[in-house]
């Protein structure tokens, strides 16, 4: 049974980017491939509602997005902000993440192995990521031989602007098998603004091959691994939008945000994962700890309360669906400073 009542159980029901694909939850299998291979051509800018067109900028204005063979370089007015990695891992990741002053914020490990101070582990903690520890059976959160993966299969939209940046791509939720076990879709939008860094990610998942099963799991599902500087021990303050502060009071509890923030050299710089309204079970619980890991995971109630009676996980019939949707904001100075409550407000009331 689930612990959530009916109305946060499905709550995918808007159209998904835009007027591109509506795949809403109870869509027909056949109804959500055949959106999904509507979308376009890998590789190619697209406008919405119109024939194809090239963005015409250089990488010293607005959001430029450089595609090459393995990743996508994204430059906010000349600086780097970060890339995704959408080859060459096992799933596909954005690393490294600066600050509007250039600041990595994101710990280099297993990425880039010879960062001074830096800790070691968990190896699977690979910048930010988006999967799930228990999906039909399958870990995809760590990372082994027995493990799921995500295979990316092609953009549908990588397109550069003055203010905004979007990638729109599909990926594969594979077992260990060779077996398709999801579809995904998922849609990242990076902001041009004044001295923050705004980053904007939806994953819309089908059950394309059958049924689904996201099992109840602190592992998972929406994660950043942060620079040391971001752990309890360098000065790190961890808070929610409930007040709490803290990993003994934020860990495993439901909240609208999360925020990071730490000193690092004379720099105060804070780090923030936002929770849409209409993202699956909002308010999600964090899995958020003092050693620098920050994940939205609206699965895990019985690890999160250690309460047998309380069970996060959910099934998907097939050709079902569900969306997440998430705003990464990356500031400088602390919580208060920057105003959290007021940027979720904004982007609460954002179209989905």
């Amino acid at each position: 049974m689930n612990d959530f009542p009916q109305d946060q159980r499905f709550v995918a029901t808007r159209p998904f980017f835009n007027k591109q694909l509506s795949c809403r939850v109870g869509l027909s299998l056949l109804t959500a491939l055949v959106l999904i291979a509507k979308l376009g051509c890998s590789g190619h800018p697209v406008s919405r509602g119109r024939e194809s067109q090239k963005v015409s900028l250089d990488e010293k204005s607005g959001i430029f997005l450089k595609q090459s063979r393995d990743r996508v370089d994204i430059l906010v007015n000349g600086d780097p902000f970060t890339s995704y990695h959408f080859l060459g891992y096992k799933k596909p990741i954005f690393f490294p993440l600066r600050s509007a002053s250039g600041r990595i914020v994101t710990r280099g490990y297993p990425m880039v192995d010879d960062v001074p101070g830096e800790s070691k582990d968990h190896q699977h903690h690979t910048g930010v990521w988006f999967t799930h520890g228990d999906v039909n059976g399958i870990d995809f959160w760590s990372e082994s031989s027995g493990t799921g993966s995500i295979k990316h299969r092609k953009f549908h939209r990588v397109e550069s602007g003055p203010k905004i940046g979007v990638l729109e791509s599909s990926n594969d939720w594979i077992s260990p098998s060779g077996d398709r076990i999801l579809t995904e879709i998922r849609e990242v939008r990076i902001y041009n603004r004044l001295r923050v860094r705004v980053m904007d990610l939806t994953f819309q998942l089908i059950a394309s091959d059958g049924a689904v099963t996201f099992g109840d799991t602190k592992e998972g599902t929406f994660g950043m691994r942060l620079a040391q500087s971001f752990t309890e021990k360098a000065g790190l303050v961890i808070q929610n939008s409930q007040g709490s502060k803290g990993e003994a009071e934020c860990w495993g509890k439901p909240a609208r945000w999360v925020d990071y923030s730490t000193r690092i050299d004379r720099d105060f710089l804070g780090v923030a994962i936002l929770d849409h309204p209409q993202s699956f079970r909002h308010p999600t619980h964090w899995h958020a700890r003092g050693y620098s890991l920050l994940a939205a995971n609206p699965f895990g109630l019985h690890d999160f309360y250690n309460d047998d009676r309380k069970n996060g996980r959910h099934v998907l019939s097939q050709g079902q669906s569900i969306q997440f949707h998430y705003r990464v904001y990356i500031y400088s100075g602390n919580a208060d400073q920057a105003r959290i409550e007021k940027e979720y407000d904004t982007f609460s009331g954002e179209p989905n």
